[in-house]
């Protein structure tokens, strides 16, 4: 590390820069890092959250985040993508989330935040339990996701009304749960997604065509939640700047331009009664090359993924290439054309679009961006040259809890514990507790010692217990 006069001067700037405080709606938020919405399966089958994600949660407020957003929070059971998601569907489901809030708002983590991400998986539901056996998963769309095959019917408009008032209840209840603010998941695939994107809405009624007749959907949740929560609750949009719908399958149609999601945005402020922040993602699926950026794991796939085998009618081919050599090379290649180098912030330039557009409109507006960051140049240049107002990490956080208190002394972590945008953690977690799996970070002598380090940490968010 260089540690010249000069080097300690510039990342004292770049610490000042991250460091200050950022204003949102009615809060006032520490620093520009959040944590983005990330979880593993730690709750109750029914929805109910268990003690694991208290300590969870409790884990990135300790190492100095701005502002947590939660994992995926479903506002229905028909909405969830994994089971053992806490949701937020009922008003019995209040008490936890306040719980979640104690922990977080201690007065020695001085002033954490926590959003609650307000979602509904539609089509792209992973594991969608018992419950949602028989049931394909609603949308904007009666055809399948093209990556996993899972079935969908499209909403009528009574369904669509009903989804509406789910998330407005959501939000009522995040509000009487004593949460900091709300984000809608519009991003990545799921339902908000496949009602925005050209690439997957092919309705011909007032909910589809131009982007004006898609962005409907969610200007109507957007407006319901107002009204649920009034002006002075802070409502965030995650939302893909492009989709790049298809950049796996080119025979899909591309989905949403830069262009577009500028004037969907624009929408969305609904003349100062709307939203009030935007968090930049790209790709119009999870996962997808861009989202999150980094490696595709096969071993990790093989071992994991078989779970899925009952849900889509594509898994059973994906898991055959993912088990032979040459298909398998082959899906690899793709995967690693598709997302080009892994640039740390690559969501960035399109943030600056789309920041430089609102703000333009309303000077209040911020804008997050997302996309692997975990240096302290890196996350000040993005702030500083415009072309966010904070940045959201998820796997840098999973690999250092503690990276904000990094950042504050150093540009970053030591090399040997860089996160290495391997992705084993995101294929993990459709079967393990969320966490680094990626074995060359962990300390030990033997492969047994790093593998028990690497276990253990993984574990430790069932530390302190339930009882004890």
């Amino acid at each position: 590390m260089d540690e010249s006069p000069d080097a300690t001067f510039l990342h004292e700037d770049n610490a000042r820069e991250i460091f200050r405080p950022l204003s949102l709606r009615n809060i006032e938020i520490k620093n520009r890092l959040f944590r983005s919405n990330l979880s593993g399966m730690f709750d109750d089958y029914n929805g109910h959250g268990g003690n694991a994600r208290l300590n969870w949660e409790e884990k990135f407020a300790r190492g100095g985040i701005g502002c947590i957003i939660s994992s995926y929070a479903p506002v229905s059971v028909r909405g969830r993508i994994l089971t053992r998601y806490a949701m937020i569907d009922n008003d019995d489901k209040i008490p936890f989330w306040r719980a979640v809030g104690e922990r977080v708002h201690q007065d020695k983590y001085q002033g954490c935040k926590f959003f609650i991400q307000l979602s509904h998986s539609g089509r792209q539901q992973d594991l969608g339990g018992v419950e949602n056996l028989h049931k394909k998963g609603l949308s904007s769309t009666d055809k399948k996701d093209y990556f996993h095959g899972l079935l969908s019917e499209a909403m009528d408009t009574e369904q669509i009304h009903g989804v509406v008032e789910q998330f407005a209840q959501g939000a009522r209840r995040a509000r009487e749960a004593g949460l900091d603010g709300v984000e809608l998941h519009g991003a990545n695939g799921y339902l908000i997604t496949q009602f925005l994107s050209s690439g997957i809405n092919d309705r011909t009624d007032e909910y589809g065509g131009g982007w004006e007749g898609r962005t409907r959907f969610v200007l109507e949740i957007v407006r319901a939640i107002r009204r649920e929560v009034g002006q002075d609750f802070p409502v965030q949009m995650k939302i893909n700047a492009v989709d790049h719908n298809d950049w796996l399958y080119p025979w899909q149609k591309k989905g949403n331009t830069l262009e577009e999601t500028k004037k969907i945005c624009r929408m969305l402020l609904d003349d100062g009664k709307g939203v009030d922040s935007f968090h930049i993602s790209s790709g119009s699926t999870f996962p997808h090359p861009r989202n999150p950026p980094g490696g595709f794991p096969l071993k990790a796939a093989l071992r994991w993924y078989d779970g899925m085998l009952s849900q889509g009618v594509r898994v059973r081919f994906n898991y055959w290439i993912f088990d032979h050599k040459i298909t398998a090379r082959l899906f690899q290649a793709l995967w690693r054309w598709r997302r080009g180098p892994i640039i740390e912030g690559i969501n960035a330039e399109y943030a600056r679009e789309i920041r430089k557009d609102l703000i333009s409109v309303d000077p209040s507006i911020k804008v997050l961006c997302t996309g692997g960051f975990q240096h302290a140049d890196k996350i000040a240049a993005a702030i500083r040259d415009g072309a966010c107002d904070g940045v959201s990490i998820g796997r840098p956080l999973i690999a250092n809890n503690d990276l904000p208190k990094v950042l504050q002394t150093q540009n970053g972590p030591s090399p040997d514990k860089e996160c290495t945008y391997c992705n084993k953690c995101l294929l993990n977690d459709l079967e393990n507790p969320l966490g680094c799996y990626e074995l060359s970070r962990f300390d030990g002598d033997t492969f047994e010692d790093k593998w028990q380090n690497m276990i253990d940490e993984a574990m430790s968010v069932f530390e302190p217990p339930t009882f004890h």
